[in-house]
């Protein structure tokens, strides 16, 4: 998903299209071009994301119910992330849903599922599961990240999974692999443009076939 589609999200049930205009809605999540912020209300409520009522204006988030019930979770699957170099594109890309049994995660609200490029994670311990390629990482996009978590963060609208370090005193955010290979640490100033789009709570291995 867009890291201005998530914004919207977080902010969606508290919004009027009519009430606060394009503008508005833009400034909220840092973008300031209209026709952006209207392409993707357009596409979240095309994805079923949320639904805009045509007559008050009034923007609301759309808990899809009946995944849900029942044994299973129904997750949605939003592309990849990479465990490397940030280098593969953080676009809106809704590739369909994995099952996962209420026996593995007991509640799905807020969650998304991000398929692992690379092994640079490899040395991660989620639950006792690191994140291999392939894997799918389990993302709660509702949980606020502090330091020591593992994060799926958007910089320069690409996606990748790492550990967060945050040094408030110099206002940095460091973020690094855990890996048994080489790579390098990403360094973050508080005040540049990037997204912590959440924090990373299960690992489901990709499955091993024989």
């Amino acid at each position: 998903m867009h890291y201005i589609q998530q914004k919207i999200l977080g902010f969606a049930d508290n919004l009027n299209l009519k009430r606060d205009g394009l503008r508005q809605i833009g400034r909220l999540v840092g973008e300031f071009h209209p026709f952006k912020i209207s392409y993707h209300l357009k596409k979240l409520e095309k994805n079923g994301f949320i639904k805009i009522d045509k007559k008050t204006g009034a923007i609301k988030r759309i808990k899809n119910e009946e995944p849900q019930k029942g044994l299973f979770l129904a997750i949605p699957v939003l592309g990849s992330a990479n465990c490397g170099e940030a280098n593969i594109f953080a676009e809106e890309n809704l590739e369909g849903y994995i099952k996962v049994s209420r026996n593995i995660i007991k509640t799905g609200d807020g969650f998304l599922a991000i398929r692992a490029s690379g092994n640079s994670m490899n040395k991660a311990s989620v639950n006792g599961q690191n994140i291999e390629n392939g894997d799918y990482v389990i993302v709660d996009t509702k949980k606020q990240s502090d330091t020591g978590d593992y994060v799926l963060a958007i910089i320069d609208n690409c996606a990748n999974i790492k550990k967060i370090l945050l040094n408030s005193k110099n206002k940095i955010i460091s973020l690094i692999s855990e890996s048994t290979e080489n790579h390098p640490a990403i360094f973050i100033h508080e005040n540049d443009k990037f997204l912590i789009n959440g924090v990373v709570k299960y690992v489901i291995k990709k499955p091993v076939v024989n």
